[in-house]
């Protein structure tokens, strides 16, 4: 079948502004510059300055008044030389409240977790040099995800660029392939404009970071700024054109048999568009990593995660799949394994944001260039039309073609009788804590509803796996670039999104050491974050691999002290005591709800050290590289 495709609008405006790099421009306007007209999410509609409009005012209030005015409430900034100018104008914001945190990592990681927990851009502000390199990981974790960040790091004066000048670091050119766009600013009077096209940047089409690079002396030039420069980029607006293409995709869904939906992080803003697409479908939904939350766990057409690590079912149903319905997804090899023989008997059908995801990796049979949500509003308009003549068809004793009825009920039966087949199982052990069972008692206790948080491992899988996600932007993780360290400064962030919202980092020792500083930050600000510490005393899922791909021994992924293996060590709660953060130690399965319901009613922070047993392991595992039919399955 001919593959089509939905070309989005094109923009072509010219590029007035002489100091940005041409060529970063030309790359990214076909790779991911979806730009929308819009204001940025947050902003205000009418601001009033402190300043009078013919005031000069220094660039870093410039840049402050900027912030404030595309609705930035939190920064998370970390000072240094190349930086203070920003911050004295920080502390002289009413608006702005500024976190500091304690390492930049820590600060891009919370503002990572700030825009996932709350759909708007995080901000974060750090100073140049090992400064700056340290939020690296930070934006390539954005940039993998897909989320809006904006980032602002202090640089060298003007006339030192290029000098090797203390603490000078080229941050554009570092960063040019894992921002959406960034600038080093030459220019007092292009701060406003700079700003602006860079929350608009940040948050349309496929969401990212951008970067801007400002030098001292910059921070310190007086001005009076111009608000009203116009934006012009070039890029692509998200606009659905045809409806011909909405409407094949409605009569390969009333031809299939057997079809699944694939959705992923593209359908966060398209929760309440995709459930009811299912409604009228009733096409059951595996979602990805990214994916968590955006349909509800709990419904009956929910097989849950995909993947390596996904459940057996989803994976069962996609390969039995004939229409594959994959939207806001990039088909990454976490989710395919080998890729030729995934979903090899289905139609494809492809619909995301980002022209470059579309047959990148797998060719779908009908793709469209679209926002989904766009997509789905389409979708949704067709199936209840159809639906309505359905009701008039009944009525009249005429014959009509849906997907329903004789296939669905075939379909949803086979699906059953696998659930019941395959369900998820995991070892256990006596009286010691199995980390799967924690997390069940932990959805139990939160009714499914916290806003969960995570570092990278073991921990990571058994939380997509066992928390019944049901509301999107509660699940916050690391997904592409698998950054350990992330769960608790995220959580952080999270935190300060959500007010009122139950935030758990569920993390495992040796993640939730990278960035354990900001326990600190966390007491400070009185972050009424919950942290659920899966210890085994090892690096769990390399330890894992060594087990299933090595000779089982343990190279380097033990963290206890080798000289006396039966301390735990370091102590978890020593930390949490130098914070002054509560803290408990739970051993035993027996003993495990009522430390969990401890943690949940305690106000403020609270951190709880489940010791589980190193043996437990991430089920079911498709290996690299392998399809589902390689599947390592069950309790081991």
């Amino acid at each position: 079948m001919a593959s089509f495709k939905l070309l989005p609008t094109l923009f072509s405006i010219p590029n007035t502004n002489p100091y940005r790099k041409p060529t970063i421009r030309t790359c990214l306007s076909h790779r991911r510059l979806n730009v929308n007209f819009e204001p940025s999410p947050g902003g205000a509609k009418t601001f009033i300055s402190r300043f009078a409009a013919d005031e000069p005012r220094k660039g870093s209030d410039i840049l402050v008044e900027a912030l404030e005015r595309e609705g930035v409430s939190h920064v998370f900034g970390y000072p240094g030389g190349a930086s203070m100018e920003i911050h004295e104008a920080l502390d002289r914001s009413s608006i702005i409240r500024t976190v500091l945190p304690r390492h930049e990592q820590g600060g891009i990681f919370a503002a990572d977790g700030y825009a996932r927990a709350s759909g708007r851009p995080g901000v974060c502000l750090t100073s140049s040099g090992p400064g700056a390199t340290n939020i690296i990981s930070g934006i390539a974790d954005a940039n993998f995800d897909s989320i809006p960040i904006v980032a602002i790091t202090g640089q060298v004066p003007r006339r030192l660029m290029g000098t090797d000048a203390f603490q000078e670091v080229p941050l554009t050119d570092i960063t040019r392939p894992i921002t959406k766009f960034n600038y080093l600013v030459l220019d007092v009077e292009e701060i406003p404009f700079i700003v602006k096209e860079a929350f608009v940047i940040a948050t349309s089409g496929r969401p990212g970071p951008v970067l801007i690079d400002i030098p001292r002396d910059i921070q310190k030039e007086m001005a009076i700024p111009n608000w009203n420069k116009p934006i012009m980029l070039h890029g692509n607006a998200s606009r659905l054109q045809e409806k011909a293409l909405l409407e094949e995709i409605v009569r390969l869904i009333s031809q299939s048999k057997r079809p699944v939906v694939y959705a992923g992080g593209g359908c966060m803003n398209c929760s309440e568009e995709l459930r009811r697409f299912v409604e009228l479908t009733g096409i059951p939904v595996a979602t990805t990593l990214m994916g968590l939350g955006v349909f509800p766990c709990t419904d009956e057409l929910s097989l849950r995660m995909l993947g390596m690590h996904g459940t057996m079912l989803a994976n069962y149903a996609v390969d039995r799949s004939d229409l594959l319905l994959a939207f806001g997804v990039r088909f990454d090899d976490r989710v395919t394994g080998k890729v030729e023989a995934f979903a090899e008997n289905a139609k494809i059908v492809h619909i995301d944001i980002d022209p470059t995801e579309i047959g990148k990796n797998k060719k779908p049979h009908l793709s469209i260039c679209t926002d989904v949500k766009l997509a789905l509003e389409g979708i949704n308009r067709i199936l209840e039309k159809n639906a309505a003549k359905q009701v008039i068809a009944v009525e009249k004793d005429i014959p009509m073609t849906k997907y329903n009825d004789n296939a669905s009920s075939t379909w949803r039966k086979e699906i059953e009788e696998q659930k019941e087949k395959q369900p998820p199982s995991y070892r256990t052990f006596g009286e010691a804590i199995p980390p799967q069972y924690a997390i069940q008692l932990l959805d139990e206790l939160t009714n499914g509803d916290a806003i969960i948080c995570t570092g990278v491992g073991q921990h990571q899988m058994w939380a997509a796996q066992y928390y019944k996600h049901k509301h999107p932007r509660h699940w916050l993780s690391s997904s592409g670039l698998g950054a350990m360290g992330f769960g608790l400064p995220a959580a952080m962030g999270a935190a300060l999104a959500k007010p009122g919202a139950v935030v758990v980092d569920i993390d495992g020792d040796g993640s939730f050491m990278m960035n354990i500083q900001e326990l600190a930050t966390i007491r400070v600000e009185n972050l009424p974050v919950k942290m659920m510490i899966f210890n085994n005393q090892h690096l769990g899922m390399v330890y894992q691999y060594e087990y299933e791909y090595g000779d089982s021994n343990s190279m380097h992924s033990y963290l206890g002290n080798p000289s006396n293996q039966a301390e735990v060590f370091p102590d978890m709660l020593m930390f949490a005591k130098a914070c002054n953060i509560a803290a408990a130690r739970v051993t035993k399965k027996g003993e495990l709800r009522e430390a969990i319901e401890k943690m949940l009613k305690t106000p403020g922070p609270y951190l709880l050290d489940v010791m589980v047993p190193h043996e437990a392991q991430v089920m079911q595992l498709i290996p690299d590289g392998s399809s589902f039919k390689d599947a390592i399955r069950g309790a081991q």
